[in-house]
């Protein structure tokens, strides 16, 4: 089946209201070329250097999210055309985004990345130490920086209980968050959960993002 298949057929499953990030690391332009002819516009990245590079050669209405872990000494490469950063799992790296957005004038949506999963490989502010975060405040002084929800990942695991359990985990801790500090911010309302082998779950538990590589560009 094509790219192109794909798209369409995730057009029928998939809400309205969820954003599919097609995740196209480790995949050549030119398969990006074809979802984006299929209408896709929306693609995830986890290698700084592979980004800059398809930047470059592929068309600038593409919106490019990090949804890796980003070093801080590479923040300054994609602070100028980055859409979305997922994976905002430190002060310090926020602090660097603080600046780069500043020097590019411009103000960068970040996702706190929080660990859901049980395994100990997966990064992220644990449930509590991103309540540290958000209350020692300051992310408020950050004006180039937009905290515009969560994302997480799930164990890597076919148990559908267990699942269900890590991403109701996130989506409450989504509404803590939203109650106790963004209240008044209509921008904190995302919420990226699920991939490939457990989307239809993430989406039954709330999800408003879904990150799709292998559903949409076959096996690498």
């Amino acid at each position: 089946m094509s790219i192109r298949t794909h798209i369409d057929a995730l057009r029928e499953s998939v809400p309205h209201d969820v954003t599919v990030v097609a995740v196209s690391k480790f995949h050549p332009a030119s398969m990006i070329r074809e979802a984006y002819d299929s209408g896709q516009r929306v693609f995830g990245e986890s290698r700084v250097q592979e980004l800059l590079i398809k930047q470059q050669e592929l068309p600038n209405d593409i919106e490019w999210h990090f949804i890796g872990g980003l070093q801080r000494n590479k923040v300054k490469q994609i602070a100028p055309f980055i859409s979305l950063i997922h994976s905002l799992d430190s002060e310090r790296l926020m602090l660097e985004i603080e600046k780069q957005g500043a020097v590019n004038n411009r103000t960068i949506p970040c996702l706190l990345q929080i660990h859901i999963a049980r395994e100990e490989t997966k990064s992220g502010f644990s449930p509590d130490e991103c309540r540290q975060f958000l209350l020692k405040g300051i992310w408020k002084e950050c004006r180039h920086v937009q905290i515009a929800g969560v994302m997480g990942m799930a164990t890597f695991t076919k148990n559908v209980t267990q699942l269900k359990t890590e991403f109701r985990l996130l989506k409450s801790l989504f509404g803590e968050y939203k109650a106790a500090f963004f209240s008044e911010e209509p921008a904190f309302k995302e919420i990226s959960m699920g991939m490939s082998g457990d989307y239809p779950v993430a989406i039954e538990e709330g999800s408003t993002m879904v990150r799709l590589g292998t559903v949409i560009f076959g096996e690498r």
